[in-house]
């Protein structure tokens, strides 16, 4: 039989990948984990519903186009089934209701592929607890056709009142200085509670025997723990190390405070080069010290140049540049699809000898993130190697 999921980094060559669709996403209603107030779109807080139709339409017509340019490369491109729950209708568990769900575009946020595994990440957001449901036919597909594939969940989180923190979005708007948010930020405590594990998948960028993993608004203390000592029992010798980036001071935007998986902070072509959003520096001393004890080569990544310009969107782009541009998705060691208005950054790589593959993502971003965000690589070319044989004691 054939094998059909393998992927250990985030450059090998590729060979399979499912991508998001657009239909189905929401403004999700308020609840305890996240806000939206987008007032200028027609959905000021606590209206929600769906994305508009052109929206919609835009998106599919670039994804399409993204789509193509990997087959032609080669590469089998699955997408996911659209569950009936993600069409703006109330789900329920027996602890809460929530009036509406987040989407499907964003496959890489509730999965984590490393190798033969399948990992269903927790999320912490009610909004996307049956976000599973919608790529659960393929990976039951892949469970009977591939025998090595080990496919299961993390302990789904109960998410009732008691997983997040009391009045957090009250105090953060109305109550706390700048100087307390970064504090809060630097100390790893944002809207989560450490009442049950919780974790992204977005967070981790993988490296073969080593995951970084963002310690971020969306992954808890409980949930890092969890992701370390599960991927420690399954395969012995993968390590999980915990990283946090710091914030621009930019009192224009406030959810600088609430940083949200790493995919947009790190770009890694090929090993030994990683660049890096210069703005949400990595803080974690043992992180610069593990990329430079191995010789690793660490660039400020050059500065977004094209400005987003949206009024309904799940991401911070309301006429502004955004580090959105570092979100790539490499098809093989030094070949990297990007953001084709991002001519500062393909500049940069292309003199960095990666060969850049433009990809126009602007329409598909509103929905909540761009390359890396909208794809799950199935099979890489590949085995499990060390990148960083010399470790950091203790990291």
């Amino acid at each position: 039989m054939a094998k059909i999921v393998n992927s250990w980094n985030e450059w090998d060559p590729l060979k399979r990948v499912i991508i998001g669709r657009p239909e189905g996403t929401n403004v999700p209603a308020p609840e305890p984990a996240w806000w939206y107030d987008l007032p200028k779109g027609g959905y000021p807080l606590p209206t929600y519903g769906p994305f508009p139709q052109e929206m919609v339409d835009a998106a599919n017509e670039q994804m399409n186009y993204f789509i193509a340019q990997l087959e032609k490369r080669g590469v089998k491109v699955e997408r996911p089934t659209i569950h009936p729950c993600m069409f703006n209708v109330p789900v329920s568990t027996p602890d809460w209701t929530q009036l509406n769900m987040h989407g499907v575009n964003n496959v890489r946020d509730v999965f984590l592929v490393h190798g033969n595994y399948i990992i269903e990440a927790t999320t912490c957001r009610r909004s996307r607890w049956y976000e599973y449901l919608n790529l659960r036919p393929l990976f039951v597909d892949y469970f009977k056709k591939d025998p090595e594939v080990v496919h299961f969940g993390a302990p789904k989180p109960r998410l009732t009142d008691k997983s997040y923190v009391k009045n957090y979005y009250y105090d953060f708007n109305n109550v706390w200085t700048d100087e307390q948010k970064t504090q809060r930020l630097h100390n790893w405590e944002f809207q989560l509670s450490e009442e049950e594990p919780l974790w992204d998948a977005a967070d981790a960028w993988r490296c073969g025997k080593d995951i970084f993993h963002q310690a971020s608004c969306v992954t808890n203390r409980g949930g890092m723990d969890w992701l370390k000592r599960t991927l420690a029992a399954l395969e012995p010798g993968i390590r999980v190390h915990a990283v946090q980036f710091d914030t621009p001071e930019d009192p224009k935007k406030p959810n600088n405070h609430h940083p949200w998986h790493i995919d947009v902070n790190l770009a890694v072509p090929r090993p030994g080069l990683c660049l890096y959003n210069e703005d949400w520096k990595p803080r974690t001393p043992e992180f610069w010290e593990i990329f430079k004890k191995n010789d690793w080569e660490l660039i400020p990544a050059a500065r977004p140049t094209y400005v987003h310009k949206n009024l309904v969107y799940l991401t911070d782009l309301y006429e502004s540049k955004s580090w959105i541009s570092v979100n790539t998705f490499s098809v093989a060691p030094n070949v990297m699809c990007v953001e084709a208005h991002e001519t500062a950054f393909i500049e940069q790589l292309t003199k960095l000898g990666v060969e850049v593959i433009p990809i126009p993502y602007e329409k598909v971003i509103p929905f909540g993130g761009a390359l890396h965000c909208t794809t799950l690589d199935i099979y890489r070319e590949g085995k499990c190697e060390d990148y960083f044989p010399k470790q950091i004691p203790g990291y």
